[in-house]
């Protein structure tokens, strides 16, 4: 068994970080990661500079990366002027996004579940038309700032609907870090009856400190793809605590231990988790990057 590392620290990551960085130091972020061996990179998003200021310059970002080369640089779009701009850029692949909660998909896009399905069949119809791969994102699997917990069947609706459009990966998020091993069992039991595993991904937060435990959870359910962030970046507005995502070092230091091949340097990473600290004026949250270090060979 080999598991996939979707990156998505130069994205959800930084996203929301109050502060926004060059991009020239983004470029550089995501050419360390996959010079580590990280072969799915987040690079950036295609949404209003008003709302996401952070994510400026997502053009420019991909102007400055090899998208014909054999790393995959994803970037999100919320809409047909999103997919638009990404087109433009000369992207590859496209990621949209809904949530299992009525009361998140109204503050986080302004409209309800199901008009926001409806306005992302539409995105991907014409994405996949263009030639694009299209990733689908589903918030709140586990629980809901506004909402409290979420029905896994409501859950699995989703993921279906995504799959139904033609999005090749559906990938699970905690979005608050409320999960935790039997909670997204119970979820997952759900969903895999109606979308296999090969096209399911996870995506833990670690608010409650709860994401390396769901990672195994998952991993016994048949879930071979998760999404992390380096240096555990991030993290939703909306959620109390406000914690990032699971940070990529934590989530390489578990698959070693367990015998899991990733084809991803761990040091590599840790450096680069350092490195990303650094330019954000912190150090690294995870314990991994800690208790590792900085290599005396990083730059």
């Amino acid at each position: 068994m080999q598991v996939k590392i979707v990156e998505v620290g130069p994205r959800d990551g930084l996203q929301n970080e109050k502060q926004a960085l060059p991009v020239a130091l983004r470029v550089e972020l995501i050419r360390r990661l996959a010079a580590a061996g990280l072969s799915h990179i987040e690079a950036g998003a295609f949404v209003s500079p008003r709302w996401v200021p952070q994510m400026a310059g997502t053009a420019e970002v991909l102007a400055a990366l090899d998208l014909a080369g054999p790393v995959s640089y994803p970037v999100l779009v919320p809409n047909e002027q999103g997919l638009d701009a990404a087109l433009k850029a000369g992207a590859r692949e496209i990621a949209v996004f809904g949530a299992a909660s009525e009361s998140f998909s109204q503050h986080n896009i302004n409209m309800g579940i199901h008009e926001s399905l409806i306005r992302f069949a539409q995105v991907t119809r014409h994405a996949l038309a263009a030639g694009l791969r299209v990733r689908a994102y589903v918030s709140c699997v586990a629980g809901c700032p506004y909402e409290g917990d979420i029905a896994a069947a409501r859950v699995a609706d989703l993921a279906a609907a995504f799959a139904e459009m033609g999005c090749y990966e559906i990938s699970l998020g905690d979005t608050v870090g409320t999960g935790t091993p039997n909670r997204v069992r119970i979820m997952l039991d759900a969903v895999l009856a109606r979308v296999p595993a090969q096209q399911l991904a996870c995506h833990f937060h670690d608010t409650y400190g709860m994401a390396i435990a769901n990672i195994v959870a998952a991993l016994e359910m048949g879930i071979h793809t998760f999404d992390s962030s380096i240096a555990g970046l991030g993290g939703c507005p909306y959620a109390k605590g406000a914690s990032g995502n699971v940070a990529t070092e934590d989530v390489l230091w578990l698959l070693a231990g367990m015998g899991i091949p990733t084809g991803v340097h761990l040091q590599q990473v840790v450096d680069t988790a350092w490195f990303i600290s650094e330019a954000l004026g912190r150090q690294p949250v995870s314990r991994v990057a800690q208790a590792l270090g900085r290599s005396t060979r990083a730059g």
